[in-house]
């Protein structure tokens, strides 16, 4: 009798023993990080707080040429970057499962899985450096039209408003059906040959879907802090289960209501 029949054979054994311990690693890292920033002197940053007021970003701001554009922009892009492993890496789990498993046989195979999450977060990034950028000219707005800064409620409901819509468009269906199928989405784009590129542009194809099914969702971190914890670790899971669970997609159109509910009672509550 073989001694084997009957066990899981060795890649699945390998996947369930590496490869979701270390991406749950990743991911509990990610939080711990965000956690321990938040309650730093230095958690402002994740609040978009004055980056030049003190501390050592202060001091990059004056030693560096235009440094203060450039340190903000890194400190934001690395507080981003952490929101993301931290939120979007769990909704993206069956992704990295279905590749992992389809080049498990491979000598690279560490090699690809780490390609394809840079592309992902390289796609997440830079969304994360465009809504930067938007709200940074949002805050100058602010800034040099008074009136506006004493209604800048309307901002943060117009932000809940516009997420709301968005759970009823056709896009981010079309985006969320692709999230919800990535074991399709990898043999589709998947051809094996110069895997390294290919696995980089695997990552960034499916982030591009991501970010088009949850960009609006994100955009919400602006209106109800970024650096808040609880709100962060809700959005999480509502995203997960958007994507993951067999009726995630039956959300879409409850939350939607939900946040155009909230945003009608926001400017209810200020008219």
């Amino acid at each position: 009798m073989n001694p084997t029949a009957g066990s899981p054979p060795r890649n699945v054994t390998r996947h369930r023993r590496v490869f979701l311990p270390v991406l749950v690693a990743l991911v509990t890292l990610a939080w711990l990080a965000l956690w321990a920033w938040a309650r730093s002197p230095y958690g402002r940053y994740l609040e978009h707080g004055d980056w030049t007021v003190s501390g050592p970003a202060a001091f990059l701001c004056q030693a560096i040429p235009a440094g203060g554009v450039i340190v903000p922009a890194v400190l934001y892009a690395v507080a981003w970057i952490l929101m993301t492993m931290a939120m979007m890496l769990p909704t993206t789990l069956p992704l990295f499962n279905a590749f992992d498993r389809l080049t498990a046989g491979r000598p690279d195979h560490a090699r690809l899985l780490v390609l394809l999450g840079l592309g992902y977060v390289a796609v997440w990034g830079a969304f994360g450096l465009l809504a930067h950028g938007l709200h940074s000219a949002v805050l100058a707005l602010l800034a040099s039209a008074p009136t506006l800064a004493w209604h800048g409620w309307v901002i943060g409901a117009a932000t809940i408003a516009l997420a709301g819509a968005f759970q009823f468009s056709r896009l981010k269906h079309r985006c969320l059906e692709k999230c919800r199928t990535p074991l399709s989405f990898v043999i589709e784009h998947w051809r094996g040959h110069a895997q390294a590129r290919q696995a980089f542009a695997l990552g960034t194809h499916h982030g591009l879907f991501c970010v088009g099914c949850c960009w609006a969702l994100m955009l919400l971190m602006f209106a109800l802090g970024t650096g808040s914890l609880g709100w962060m670790l809700l959005l999480a899971a509502v995203m997960a289960l958007e994507k993951n669970v067999p009726w995630g997609h039956r959300l879409s159109a409850p939350l939607g209501f939900a946040l155009l509910g909230w945003a009608v009672f926001m400017v209810a509550t200020h008219v």
